[in-house]
């Protein structure tokens, strides 16, 4: 089915436009939004696509221009379809404006303007060079699909993604405290894929008294080169003989969970998961600032026992907080050996 032209787009640039997007739900949420890409020639023909992997990564057009030179296919002169108005900064990657230049593209066709102040102006920089470029096809949509990223980079906090485990009766540990471990190794090791793609991991002073953590990121036995900040919070002071102690230690020595963000924020971590203990994660609920949730589920039932959120301060079932199911990434639920993950972000703030 051909999508209708919208805002001064082709039919081929709308129904590349509807690709982009499927592809930027394949991204994985945090420090940067999902964004995907799509070059083609004057004809309508797809020369290359690409999407956002994540922190540190090629961007989409990079890696779109990049597919298409992997298939023999010459960028210039070509369209690149984008669902984020190409970025104008240097990060840990170039601006991809510049990389559009570069590589010869005449037009550029956009979904949501870059609203980021650090990264925005890419639209008018392209416009400048010569690069014929327009906004506003399938924005919506866009914006719906990285909103919460949207809204972090907005109050200039850090993207927060909340990580439990819990048993089918949703306790994290049994009425004697013991709490290792309730989901399987499968699981774990998901845990620690989803570790290594935030720039800070985040516990409460009781999880370190109880499970003295080391929280860094492992692939099987060996830890993963990209580790991040590793913060315990509260107002407990953190033995001189805990694991987590070392270089990419920080305690925040607060339970309050804005001036926690604060000081994360200060420090250029852009991308927060919270791991825990169950005040700490309730404490982030109940601020409104948890971005997407991961929740592994054994099938374990343990009666009395510590819950996994307590003290959300809701009396009645109108008030429950419900979530969504979200596929970036991969499937909202997944199983993961005897365990269940699902993937979950709040209630869209405008629906789309």
């Amino acid at each position: 089915m051909t999508a209708p032209a919208t805002s001064g787009a082709t039919p081929a640039e709308s129904e590349a436009m509807l690709r982009a997007l499927d592809l930027a739900a394949r991204g994985v949420r945090g420090a940067n939004p999902l964004v995907g890409a799509v070059l083609i020639a004057p004809d309508g023909a797809v020369l290359g696509e690409g999407h956002h992997r994540g922190a540190g990564t090629p961007h989409a057009e990079p890696a779109a221009l990049a597919d298409a030179r992997a298939r023999g296919n010459d960028p210039r002169g070509a369209t690149m379809v984008v669902t984020l108005e190409p970025c104008n900064h240097t990060g840990r990657t170039g601006p991809c404006s510049v990389a559009l230049i570069e590589a010869g593209v005449a037009r550029v066709v956009h979904a949501a303007d870059d609203l980021n102040g650090a990264a925005a102006g890419g639209g008018q920089r392209l416009r400048d060079a010569g690069v014929e470029c327009i906004g506003g096809v399938e924005a919506t949509r866009a914006r719906h699909l990285n909103e919460r990223w949207s809204a972090a980079v907005s109050t200039g906090r850090p993207f927060v993604t909340l990580k439990s485990a819990q048993s089918l009766d949703g306790r994290v540990a049994a009425a004697d405290g013991t709490s290792q471990w309730i989901t399987g190794a499968e699981a774990r090791a998901d845990g620690h894929r989803i570790r290594a793609l935030a720039d800070a991991v985040l516990v409460g002073t009781g999880t370190v008294l109880a499970d003295d953590p080391r929280l860094t990121a492992r692939d099987g036995t060996a830890p993963r080169a990209r580790a991040g900040l590793r913060v315990v919070m509260g107002e407990t002071p953190v033995p001189g003989t805990a694991a987590i102690r070392g270089e990419g230690f920080l305690h925040l020595p607060t339970r309050d969970v804005p001036e926690a963000l604060d000081a994360l924020y200060s420090r250029g971590v852009r991308h927060l998961l919270v791991e825990g203990g169950p005040r700490i994660a309730s404490a982030f609920l109940r601020a409104g600032v948890v971005d997407e949730l991961f929740s592994y589920v054994a099938p374990l039932l343990v009666g009395d026992g510590a819950p996994a959120f307590p003290g959300l301060g809701v009396a009645t079932l109108a008030d429950a907080g419900r979530w969504q199911p979200d596929d970036a990434g991969g499937p909202a639920v997944l199983r993961v050996g005897p365990d269940v993950r699902l993937h979950l972000r709040p209630p869209a703030l405008h629906p789309a």
